[in-house]
């Protein structure tokens, strides 16, 4: 009878131990050709987030995601809440690209681009890499008592990560309330923006627990994207993967003899080294195929690669494959599903460009007064109205007028009749319409209203004029 293989480690996961406590993982320092591009990209991606918030594009943030004041800008588009159906089909264009990328090429955002992983593994881990050392030196300063190179270390790193953490909080907020309001209130000092700093030094804990102590479990645990994989992959998709069918053999993998004949004796060319599982940052065993706890970092490719390289075996035993291409030498391609998604991502894009050629940076509404007929003023039929006046952009209007197109009439505002709307504002008010009783041909006439700035249109309103039902 076979050995049914062992699948225990489907029963558990590494950052748990047997009594169900927190299990660190202490990853051996990855090297290699795939790291050194990771390198590249994370430090510019590094670049990208810290500095995106402070950058603009005609006067608008890069990014800002203003929840509180419902304001968005995308790559420097701006949107408003009467622009939010823009800013959900770019959501939905995200997931869907996202969906098609898992599709093809596994969780390979998760190792390459997600902040998460980024900072993790090339600020706050090449940082403790620096004070505590490698894995064995880690290993060992967490089970050596608390003397004085304990606790010098380990303040050391604490202060530092915290100060990191407190950095990052601030871009953070950036993000979320605008980077001028931010250096404002930096230049205003924080006793006079108590509630601001108070909200500050709670990101700056949320990010310190997150990469201080609970880590690699936000990718286990806390993500969904992870469990998105068991729906999204197929033997089709290029993951991360060990090459069992050269790794295994036909009698198992052992251990490295240069004495022994591999083509007699059957053995695959995994060498059972286990150097695959300790540069793991979370702590799997890649041998055991695909899992959710792989984030596709390629560490464990380097890695394998050098021992390889090492033994005089080829490289490439662990590599970014398909199983289709390891089972049945089958080279990628695009799937049905594939296509599907593409053809829905083009659409999704093609929708999101057209309409935002189509969207004005003025935005002009005025409706008659709910309950409010009309009124005869002599020969002229007078209705009143309110009038909201939006200004997307970053220049303010300073002689705003307000006219009839193509009907004659008079436009009479309440109040101050010297309109100014404020670069990103809005200004609201009422006003009074009169229109000869001899140009009403209607009980309801639509009327087409022009706002103008410095006598140049910058954007048209329509509403409904009501009149008597006999016009002689």
């Amino acid at each position: 009878m076979s050995k049914l293989p062992d699948e225990s480690f489907r029963d558990t996961i590494s950052t748990i131990n047997t009594e169900g406590k927190r299990n660190f993982i202490y990853p051996k320092k990855p090297s290699g050709r795939f790291y050194d591009k990771r390198k590249i990209l994370s430090y510019f991606l590094l670049i990208f987030l810290l500095s995106a918030p402070f950058i603009k594009i005609n006067g608008n943030q890069f990014l800002l995601f203003n929840v509180l004041e419902r304001k968005f800008s995308i790559f420097g588009f701006p949107f408003w809440p009467q622009d939010f159906y823009l800013f959900v089909i770019s959501m939905i264009i995200g997931v869907v690209g996202l969906t098609l990328f898992t599709v093809a090429f596994g969780r390979i955002f998760c190792g390459w681009f997600c902040p998460q992983t980024i900072f993790l593994e090339m600020v706050f881990r090449r940082i403790e890499y620096w004070i505590d050392g490698d894995r064995g030196a880690q290993i060992r300063l967490a089970k050596q008592e608390w003397n004085a190179e304990k606790i010098r270390k380990r303040v050391t790193k604490w202060i530092i990560f915290f100060i990191i953490s407190f950095l990052i909080a601030n871009v953070f907020l950036a993000y979320l309330i605008g980077s001028d309001k931010l250096l404002e209130y930096i230049h205003e000092g924080p006793l006079e923006n108590k509630s601001t700093l108070i909200a500050l030094l709670i990101f700056t804990g949320v990010f310190y627990f997150v990469f201080a102590w609970f880590r690699e479990q936000v990718c286990i645990i806390a993500c969904p994207y992870g469990r998105m994989q068991g729906v999204l992959l197929d033997n089709k998709s290029i993951n991360v993967a060990y090459d069992h069918k050269r790794g295994e053999g036909e009698t198992g993998r052992a251990k490295w003899d240069k004495r022994e004949n591999r083509e007699q004796t059957g053995k695959g060319d995994c060498i059972d080294c286990n150097q695959c599982v300790v540069v793991c940052p979370t702590g799997i065993d890649i041998r055991n195929g695909t899992q959710l706890e792989c984030i596709n970092c390629t560490a464990c490719i380097d890695e394998c690669d050098t021992i390889m390289d090492k033994v005089g075996l080829p490289k490439g035993l662990i590599r970014y494959a398909s199983e289709d291409e390891i089972v049945k030498k089958e080279k990628f391609k695009l799937t049905l599903r594939m296509k599907g998604y593409i053809a829905v991502l083009t659409i999704l894009i093609g929708m999101l460009i057209g309409l935002l050629f189509l969207r004005n940076d003025v935005e002009a509404t005025v409706l008659r007064l709910p309950g409010q007929l009309y009124e005869v003023k002599g020969n002229n039929i007078s209705n009143i109205f309110t009038y909201k006046i939006i200004n997307k952009t970053v220049k303010d209007f300073d002689n705003v007028t307000i006219k009839l197109e193509k009907t004659k009439g008079t436009i009479k505002l309440v109040g101050n009749p010297n309109i100014k709307v404020k670069k990103e504002g809005l200004y609201q008010g009422t006003l009074f319409i009169e229109i000869n009783k001899a140009l009403i041909t209607q009980d309801k006439m639509k009327i087409k209203i022009g706002i103008y700035n410095e006598d140049k249109l910058i954007e048209t309103a329509t509403t409904t004029f009501l009149g008597p039902r006999s016009f002689n």
